[in-house]
Order: C-alpha cells, then structure tokens, then sequence
C-alpha cells in the first residue's frame, strides 16, 4: 500500500498542470439496454462527468501555475524515495520547502501526510497550517488545521475561521456548527482562552436556542448550575418542543421528582420525542422501575424495531423481571440486527453469553453451546475468558467430564484471579458430577494458593458448609467479610446458616440485616429475613418478607419457604399450591424433599 500511495502522489505532482485524463472507453454492456434506459444512463455519466469537471477547475483556479524544472523533478523523486526508505526529515523538509516556493498545497500536503507517519505532531501542524495558508477554500486542509490547531498551545488562529462559517452559514445550520465548535473547543488546552472564543463566537445569535444550551453547557461545565438551569429555561422558552433543550434543563435539576415531572409534560406536548423518553426510561431504570422502563423502551421500539441499543436494554429488562422468554425473544433480535448491519461496532459478546445461559436453563444445551460459538474472536479478552469457563460447564453438564476438564486445563490465565475462577469452574464441575469430596479437596487447596481472593473463599465455604464442615464454612465467610466488607452475600450466607440451623438466632438476624441494609432490592437476601422472623417465630414477617422475595424472584426455595410459613399459620391449600409450583420448576430440589420429610408431607 505505501508504493501505491507514493506512485499516486508522485503521478499527481508531475502533472503540474493538471491536465484532464481522457475519458477511458466504456466497458461492453452485458445486456442490451432499451433507449431509454440507455438515455437515462447518458445523462447520469454527463452529470457526474460535468461535476467532477467543475470540481477539477476550481482546484485548477485554485493552484498555482508552475513549471516543473528537471531540478525540482529531481528533488521530489529524491525525497519519496528517501522517504520510502525509512527517513522523514529529509523529505519532509524538502516538500515543505519546495511547498512555500511553489505556493503549491499538494507539495504542503505532502509533508504533513510524511510528518503524520513519522508521528510528528509539531512538524504536522507545521504542515497542515501552510497547506491551509495556501488554499484556504480546501475544507480538507482546514478541516485537519482546525483538529490540530485546537490542541496546539495558541488557538487564536482558527477564530477567524469558525467566524466565517457562522457567518456564512445558512440559519438552520447555524445551531448544529455552533455544537460542533463546542465540541472541538473541549479539545483545547487553555479551556478559559478556549470558553472566552466560544462566547465571542456565538455572542452574535445569543438568543438562539442554540446558544443558549451552548451557554447552558459552559455554565454547567464550570459548576454553575443557576446560570445553567437560566439558560436552558430560555432555550425551552425560545423553541419549545426543542428535545435537547428539554434534556439540558433536566441536567441541571437535581430533584429527581422534578425531572419526572419534567419530562412526563414535555412527553405529553411531543409523545414523539425518543431521546426525551429514552431519558425517562432511564430514570426507570435507576428506580428499579424496570416494568415501566420496559413500557417506555417498548414504545420507542414500535417507532425504531430494528433499534439495537433498545432491544439490548429491552432484554436485560427482561432478564431483571425473570421473564426469561422475552429476554431470550429481544436479545436474539438484537444479534440479528447486528448481523445485518455489519458497519454497527456494538460488541454482542455479553447477547450471547446471555442468551447461552437462557437455553442452558431451558434445557437446551446444544443450542447454549452454539451461541457461544458465535461470540467473536475479537472480542476482549476477559469476555473470551468467561465463554471458555462456560463452554466447559455446559460440556461437563452434558457429561462429558473428562472433556470439560481438559477444556479448563487448556485454558491460558492472565493473572491469579483468572487462575482462582478455573479453580471454582473445575470444582463445579465435580459437585454436579456428584463428586464432592474431590471437589472439597480441589477448592481447599485452591484456597491456599489464594487466600485474598474472596469469591473463592465464598465458593469455598458454601461447599464446606455442603459437606457438613460448618466451621471451615463460618471461617471462611468471616474471612471474607474481612476482606470485602461490603460483600452482601457472605453476611447473608452466614446468617442464613445459622437461621437453618436453628442457632445463634439473634446474631443471625444482625448479619442478614446488614446484608439487607447493602442490598435492600435482593430477593435472596428477603428470602433469609423472612426466614430467619420464622425461626424467630414472627410468622407475620416472615410472611410478608417471602411474598416481596418470591413477587421479585419466583425461586423453587423461596417458595418452599413461604409455603412453610404458610402451612404454620393454617393456610395449607395455598402452602401446597407453592410446592407443588416448586416441584414443577426443580423436581429434585433438596430444600423441597427435606421440608416435606421433616413435616411429614407428600404432594
């Protein structure tokens, strides 16, 4: 590519008069056209011939008329081959200077694409500025000066230019230039020179609805959020269905209240403002409101069905409300956009993963396994990682041990953590092959080699407390609590244990109240309060934590344990009803068969 490039650009200096090519005779139609297809198709070429004639004289106009001496010829072959050849500053030199001799941009050009590759920033911008000086019209030179020169020490000289294109632009323009000027000025390192040229700039249109977000923006940016909260105000006023306007006013509300109201009036006025109620679904989401989040995301999907960004929220909403189908229905139509729109740079890594784990939990594990198939190699490299993990799961749950085994020990890890992970993965792998104590003895090794990593320990100690070992359990948990105090799930698991144990009561209900202070939206964690004021004896709340656990989280043990609560206080048909609801989803349930023994119960 760099021969063809410089064989390009050496054909374009030698024709310094840039004489027009001849037309190349056309190539011999496949099929016979009709006349007037054949017409139709004279006087498309005739348009696109007459363009780029146009285009072609008014760069002539633009260039200089110089001639092409055997020693200016010399010296530029001289410098692209140098250049060709592994040195920059020679030719670069030799194009700059040949460039403000000529007065011709291509030579100017020339060095900066030579500064460019030799990463250069000074001798580009160097460049770049005599490109521009000596065609001030290309858009392609001021379009790279103004990129460098705003990150450059002195941004004084691209004023002139953005006042010019304000100037010259149509009023409709006018705003999206004003947002694009903002934007590079970000860039700038001087950000008060930088503010200061932004407010000079748009003084001019200040009352434009424009302006006055830019304005709104500025005074947000240097923490001022009265004059931000003005500004977008006159914005909304200035132009009142204005969707950006509105969003820049709910920017500078703090109550959240507030912004709700704001947005459900705006929604009223516009029901089909998207971003607005994107917006608004957000918020939603941030309240764990996830079915009136879904509703609005739905919304914007009957507008937009082939969004990608709202199939993707719409399934992980889906998934937070345990309504596996409809994840697994939005995230396989989100993977098919993608498909389908090759230039789209979302990663559907996390898709995929999901929607392994949706078909491993309705039984399908070939079709789990095929989705990982399709996660992309160049995906990063912990996403790689975690689908290898759950590859050899899925085999093993097939199985196929000793492959999933292999699959694992095959497995490159980056750091200890990654080792640690591998180490739970195999020891998984064992417990559902229902060999247990090789994997007790497997996690208890892999303990010693990481004994600062708390989600081994966790692993472990829920595996202990499986064997029986409930003081290698308990040692383990306090552990982790050390380690990670606000890991949740060991001050629920601890506190569970104890409740189903049936000891140190008191002290079971302090820990799983700490856990509930950390995570109050966990139904797991409801799960062990509730039953926790059962074994307190407190069968109002434990009745009244359950229902709120299993109304988020219909899980086969959350109700077996409501059932129980239910069946203490009398309320047997409906105890049976969540049994037997239990037994539907996992018919081997441990919690299930031991509750129904030690009541004395069949269904």
């Amino acid at each position: 590519m760099k021969n063809a490039f410089v064989i390009v650009t050496l054909s374009g200096l030698l024709t310094a008069c840039a004489v027009a090519p001849q037309q190349q005779p056309a190539a011999p139609a496949q099929e016979e056209a009709t006349p007037l297809a054949q017409e139709q198709a004279e006087d498309l070429a005739l348009d696109e011939e007459e363009a780029l004639a146009k285009a072609r004289a008014e760069l002539e106009a633009r260039l200089p008329k110089v001639e092409l001496s055997s020693n200016m010829l010399y010296q530029l072959m001289k410098a692209e081959f140098e250049f060709r050849s592994g040195d920059w500053q020679g030719p670069y030199l030799t194009m700059l200077s040949l460039a403000q001799q000529t007065r011709d941009p291509r030579l100017a050009r020339r060095a900066a694409e030579m500064a460019v590759a030799a990463k250069q920033a000074d001798d580009t911008l160097a460049a770049v500025r005599l490109w521009h000086d000596l065609d001030p019209e290309s858009e392609e030179a001021t379009q790279y000066f103004v990129g460098m020169a705003v990150t450059s020490e002195n941004i004084a000289d691209i004023e002139p230019i953005f006042e010019k294109r304000l100037r010259e632009a149509a009023p409709a323009r006018r705003g999206l230039l004003m947002f694009q000027m903002q934007q590079l000025l970000t860039r700038a390192k001087d950000k008060d020179a930088a503010g200061a040229m932004l407010e000079r700039l748009i003084a001019p249109y200040g009352q434009t609805m424009e302006a006055r977000i830019v304005r709104a923006q500025m005074a947000l940016s240097r923490g001022d959020k009265d004059a931000a909260q003005q500004e977008a105000r006159a914005a909304l006023v200035a132009k009142p269905d204005s969707e950006i306007a509105a969003l820049m006013l709910a920017q500078t509300i703090e109550d959240e209240d507030q912004v709700m109201a704001l947005l459900d009036q705006f929604l009223k006025n516009n029901p089909k403002a998207r971003d607005v109620r994107a917006a608004r679904a957000r918020i939603l989401v941030n309240r764990k409101d996830y079915p009136g989040a879904r509703q609005e995301f739905e919304l914007l999907l009957q507008d937009q069905p082939d969004n990608a960004a709202h199939l993707y929220a719409l399934g992980i909403l889906a998934t937070q409300m345990n309504d596996a189908p409809g994840a697994e229905g939005y995230f396989t139509r989100f993977i098919e956009v993608l498909g389908r729109n090759p230039e789209d740079e979302r990663d559907p890594s996390r898709a995929l993963l999901i929607l392994s784990q949706l078909a491993e939990e309705r039984g399908d594990l070939a079709g789990a396994l095929q989705w990982l198939d399709k996660v992309p190699d160049g995906t990063d490299a912990q996403t790689l990682f975690s689908a290898k993990l759950r590859r050899a799961h899925l085999i093993g749950k097939q199985g196929d041990l000793p492959s999933a085994r292999r699959l694992l020990s095959g497995i490159k890890t980056e750091d200890a953590g990654q080792a640690a992970q591998v180490a739970v993965a195999e020891s998984q792998l064992l417990r559902d092959a229902g060999r247990t104590m090789e994997a007790y003895t497997l996690m208890e090794a892999a303990a010693k080699r990481h004994p600062k990593n708390p989600d081994l320990l966790y692993d472990f100690a829920l595996l202990a407390e499986k064997m029986g070992r409930v003081d290698v359990m308990e040692k383990q948990l306090r552990e982790v609590m050390a380690q990670a105090p606000d890991n949740h799930h060991a001050y629920n698991a601890l506190g569970y244990s104890l409740a189903e144990r049936n000891v140190r009561l008191q002290e079971a209900y302090g820990l799983i109240a700490k856990a509930m202070e950390m995570a109050p939206g966990d139904p797991f964690i409801m799960d062990s309060m509730g039953w926790v004021h059962y074994r307190l004896g407190n069968l109002d709340e434990a009745e009244k934590h359950l229902r709120r656990a299993y109304g988020l989280r219909r899980d086969p043990e959350i109700a077996v344990h409501l059932g129980e609560v239910l069946w203490k206080k009398g309320d047997k048909l409906a105890a049976q009803q969540l049994w037997k609801e239990a037994r539907a989803k996992d018919p081997q349930n441990d919690t299930l068969r031991t509750t129904l023994a030690r009541l004395g119960l069949s269904l």
